[in-house]
């Protein structure tokens, strides 16, 4: 088990969510800070701070040596179910404790469901082109959606631009969800795509 942590990053990862919860904590206690500003000021908080988490957990991804995962004599995808789930619930709990307050604004149910969103995104990226270029499709979704999404919530945006809304919005807790299950479940049953040179 130590030796399948360790060829898989987690140790690292693990530290990287914990960082990126304590900056994404700072920052939104900085940003509401600001004279002229409020709660809504964290939603580059809520959008960014799970990107990177995402990016984290793609990163361990990775196997080092696919050809020995395929030929175990036991079957991978509990562990790759399990691998993937892991450092997502640490995430999800780590930034429900970062953003407290404002639940139905851009507080910590917005980060739990952008980050259970975008980690799906992640994965489901890892089974496709693999891990190592696992993050550029949740940034690409991200970088569209931050400058084309509506200054007013709900609507329509709630399925397309579901990372920028606030709380509870129904419908992007449907996207969010489904993504994740779609996604966690692809690189459980595939693993991440074995690339030459890389993975």
């Amino acid at each position: 088990m130590r030796l399948y942590l360790r060829s898989r990053a987690l140790p690292g990862t693990l530290a990287a969510l914990a960082g990126t919860a304590a900056v994404a904590a700072w920052a939104a206690w900085w940003l509401v800070s600001l004279p002229g500003f409020d709660h809504t000021a964290r939603l580059p908080v809520v959008v960014f701070g799970p990107l990177l988490a995402a990016a984290a957990v793609g990163a361990s991804l990775h196997a080092p040596s696919d050809e020995l995962d395929r030929t175990a004599v036991r079957a991978w995808w509990p562990r790759r179910l399990a691998h993937a789930l892991a450092p997502t619930v640490l995430a999800v709990a780590l930034f429900a404790l970062a953003l407290p307050g404002h639940a139905e604004e851009y507080g910590a149910p917005a980060a739990v469901r952008n980050t259970l969103g975008l980690v799906g995104v992640t994965a489901g990226a890892a089974a496709v082109v693999g891990a190592r270029l696992s993050w550029l499709p949740p940034v690409f979704l991200v970088g569209v959606v931050y400058l084309a999404a509506p200054s007013e919530p709900g609507g329509a945006a709630q399925w397309w631009a579901w990372v920028m809304q606030p709380g509870w919005q129904g419908g992007a807790w449907t996207v969010a969800v489904s993504v994740f299950v779609a996604g966690t479940c692809a690189y459980g049953w595939r693993g991440a795509r074995y690339v030459t040179g890389g993975s």
